[in-house]
């Protein structure tokens, strides 16, 4: 299979629209005829007899045959099972309902194990540089004995474990030694206050509670243990604290009931062949849970054998991974992309870890790790992206970065300006991929690829497997027009489910109500002629003013590349007053140090709204304030901002990183006329 490859010229082809984007990368001849994706979809061509002979029509195939698809993808990505089954799809015109791979039997922690032998499987840095690199035999000792912990303390399949812990190799490796029981592992970073964990391991009742002694951040240190006590008092299900020193090597841990450190915990317990428990595929293996700034979080379900067939899709055929490679993403354990970056493992790769702020040694720390490491696959947010460049750092002039190959974002939508900005100060030669997915679907609706060129402002591909489209506002699916993000077939990792949500009702509202038996992921998209996609925001966060649906990304890629502007947040507010029949835009902005919301540049930000957005674009009020609200994975809460103003309660201001900052939302004199 060969991809249909735009013109090598960036330039627009003629009689193309002058507003078409630019083609910024190419991959090579080369590169594709030696991407897994094309030998994958040589071997399908093959078997089942197929004309095909570009993605486009590979990806129609993947979604038009889902059984064919996914358990070819099984068989070609080595998915180790003690029973597959020669059943692929039960009761597939169900969603939710429809059951994947009904006989099979197997083990996530087995499948990204795999590999025995000395070559790097965690490598971990700090801010202070690199601290420790944990081989694949030793990883599995080490699991090994952990295991054996579990099991001695009576714990069983389906019971949970929950982890406040930072991002080091003890957090990779005890999941992975839950999971080899079948016991569910849910994780949270240790920057939460005691009424954000509670808020979310409450629901789930863990019997053992895994943490380390404190976390670094931004050249502080910082204490989790009096933290733990209390929540180690105000869990009742947890039978032990497992306490991992970090900050120091030696601990005391008799002020929290019922601890013991990990060396304690595995002192008993010698390094012995793993029993991987063989269990089914829709077997719940993490417990992850949405931010939790509108209500109570939820706490998503996810299953192994879903899991594992999306990442060893996501890693081998969407990001061209391969044995040996280096895989970074920086990230918390609060977030489903820390649990993606362990998975890197299956891919047989070398799992880069780091734990602290992105920004230390003045903003290259993270450039530092990827000269030295040689990573290959370099994940970020388009947020550190957009905040390197507004610091005017030129990494690909102060780094070697030779062996990177592709660059990973997500948390937002990637602007426009950001592609040309990694491609002019990063790297000129790398596969620039922004992806949207989340923490409900354990993966991407929108992916990477390496053998598509990369368009600026836009995401290269739908997910292979993933039957996305757009409709509009009456169910009908649309072409270069905006509308909700949907998925129309089912996949195999849809969650199980919600904890305690029996009978699967808040499940069936939360993604099913919209458009019956289609999933409704919440963004707010388009999708191009080219198969390209386009994320404009949350579609809970549209803006409405006249009747217009407005998506907040499309004023934020105009406002933040204003030199003046750190960061943006746009909502609608109700008005006017007592008759909520209509809303306006506000725009509130953080500006860079010194600077001030004068009358020049507020004209100024009209005016770029107006001239690259539309009129209908341009806020009715724009105020300046000190900070944004941000959950902990750094991403603007639109809707606690909106709640805020509009005098509604935030009603798990626990998930924030910076509750405080609300307040500076609260009867704002600007927006009372």
């Amino acid at each position: 299979m060969a991809a249909k490859l735009e013109p090598e010229s960036a330039e627009p082809e003629p009689g193309e629209p002058e507003s078409a984007p630019r083609t910024l990368w190419q991959p090579s001849e080369r590169a594709i005829e030696e991407a897994q994706v094309t030998q994958f979809a040589r071997q399908v061509v093959r078997k089942r007899r197929l004309d095909i002979g570009a993605y486009p029509d590979f990806y129609r195939w993947s979604v038009e045959c889902p059984e064919q698809f996914w358990s070819d993808a099984w068989d070609f990505c080595g998915v180790i099972a003690s029973r597959k089954g020669a059943t692929v799809l039960v009761d597939g015109d169900r969603m939710p309902g429809a059951r994947w791979f009904p006989e099979a039997r197997l083990n996530l922690a087995q499948n990204l194990m795999r590999r025995g032998d000395r070559g790097d499987a965690l490598v971990f840095w700090d801010e202070s540089g690199p601290r420790r690199r944990v081989s694949y035999a030793e990883l599995y000792s080490d699991v090994s004995r952990a295991a054996q912990a579990l099991t001695a303390l009576g714990l069983r399949p389906g019971d949970r474990v929950a982890a406040f812990i930072p991002n080091i190799p003890e957090a990779g490796m005890l999941a992975l030694a839950a999971l080899s029981q079948g016991i569910v592992w849910s994780s949270c970073s240790p920057d939460f206050g005691v009424e954000g964990v509670l808020e979310r391991f409450g629901q789930i009742e863990p019997k053992v509670l895994f943490c380390a002694d404190g976390y670094r951040y931004n050249g502080e240190e910082h204490d989790s243990l009096a933290r733990v006590a209390e929540l180690a008092e105000k869990l009742p299900s947890v039978r032990k604290v497992v306490v991992v020193p970090y900050l120091e090597s030696r601990i005391d841990t008799s002020g929290v009931a019922k601890a013991v450190t990990l060396d304690e915990w595995l002192r008993r317990h010698t390094p012995a062949e793993i029993a991987f428990a063989q269990l089914p595929f829709d077997h719940p293996v993490f417990i992850l849970f949405t931010s939790g700034t509108t209500g109570k979080p939820k706490c998503i379900v996810h299953g192994a054998g879903g899991t594992l067939l999306q990442v060893l899709k996501m890693f081998k055929l969407h990001f061209d991974l391969r044995p040996g490679e280096r895989f970074f993403y920086y990230c918390t354990a609060n977030w489903v992309v820390w649990n993606l970056l362990l998975a890197a493992l299956g891919a047989e790769a070398s799992v880069m870890l780091y734990d602290g702020s992105p920004f230390a040694k003045n903003g290259r720390i993270l450039f530092d790790y990827a000269e030295r490491e040689r990573i290959t696959h370099f994940g970020t947010s388009a947020k550190f992206i957009d905040a390197l460049s507004k610091r005017g750092l030129r990494p690909g002039d102060t780094h070697d970065l030779a062996a990177l190959r592709m660059i990973i974002s997500t948390g937002s939508p990637l602007a426009p300006e950001s592609y040309d900005y990694v491609y002019d100060a990063v790297k000129n030669d790398v596969c620039l991929a922004s992806i949207s997915g989340g923490t409900d679907i354990m993966g991407a609706f929108a992916e990477a690829s390496a053998v598509l060129p990369v368009h600026r402002g836009e995401m290269q591909c739908r997910s292979l497997g993933m039957a996305v489209e757009v409709f509009d506002e009456t169910g009908n699916s649309i072409v270069g027009k905006k509308g909700e993000l949907v998925c129309t077939r089912p996949f195999p990792s849809m969650p199980l489910g919600f904890w305690n949500d029996r009978g699967g009702e808040r499940y069936q509202a939360a993604y099913f109500s919209k458009y019956p038996n289609v999933w409704t992921h919440g963004d707010w998209c388009e999708l191009t002629e080219r198969g390209t996609v386009l994320v404009y925001g949350r579609s809970d966060a549209t803006l409405n003013p006249g009747g217009v649906r407005i998506g907040t990304a499309e004023i934020y890629r105009v406002v933040e590349r204003i030199d003046e502007v750190e960061e943006a947040v746009a909502i609608g507010q109700l008005w006017p007053p007592g008759q909520p029949t209509d809303t306006r835009i506000v725009l509130f902005l953080k500006l860079r140090s010194q600077q001030k919301l004068e009358d020049h540049l507020e004209d100024r930000i009209r005016f770029e709204i107006r001239r690259h957005a539309s009129p209908r674009h341009v806020p009715a009020r724009i105020v300046q304030v000190s900070d944004l609200p941000r959950t902990k994975n750094g991403k603007v809460v639109e809707l606690a901002v909106r709640a805020v103003v509009h005098g509604m309660p935030v009603t798990n201001a626990e998930a924030l990183a910076n509750p405080e900052a609300l307040e500076l939302f609260r009867d704002l004199p600007e927006l009372q006329n």
